[in-house]
């Protein structure tokens, strides 16, 4: 019985995680359209380049997540605040992966990829 019960909860998960992945890859699609829209009726704000990230500013995954606040701009990586962390540490994105900076930088990398990816030192971050 106990290997049923296992075998029910797991497929449940695999399920809940196939269901997130969707999500994210809807809400990744809808915010690329609606940035293609603004920037073709001319309301898209513009680039400023990484030249233009601020401290404090909110940066956002390309499915629309925050996933954190700039701390500062430390080499070729982006610094964020420990204080706005889910686990309290400072994470590090390479500026490679800034495709944008208006009133928020915007990633490249999605809130999944940005969980997976960024780095709790600048060093292991490739930067």
């Amino acid at each position: 019985m106990s290997n049923i019960k296992d075998n029910v909860i797991k497929a449940g998960h695999t399920v809940a995680d196939k269901a997130g992945d969707a999500v994210q890859a809807v809400a990744t699609g809808v915010n690329q359209a609606a940035e293609f829209v603004k920037e073709k009726v001319g309301l898209a704000s513009p680039d400023k380049g990484v030249t233009g990230i601020q401290e404090r500013m909110d940066v956002i995954a390309s499915c629309g997540s925050k996933v954190g606040v700039v701390d500062h701009v430390e080499g070729q990586a982006l610094k964020l605040t420990r204080k706005d962390s889910k686990d309290g540490e400072h994470h590090f994105v390479p500026l490679k992966c800034v495709a944008k900076v208006d009133e928020h930088v915007h990633l490249k990398m999605n809130s999944k990829e940005f969980a997976e990816q960024s780095k709790t030192n600048a060093a292991d971050c490739g930067c």
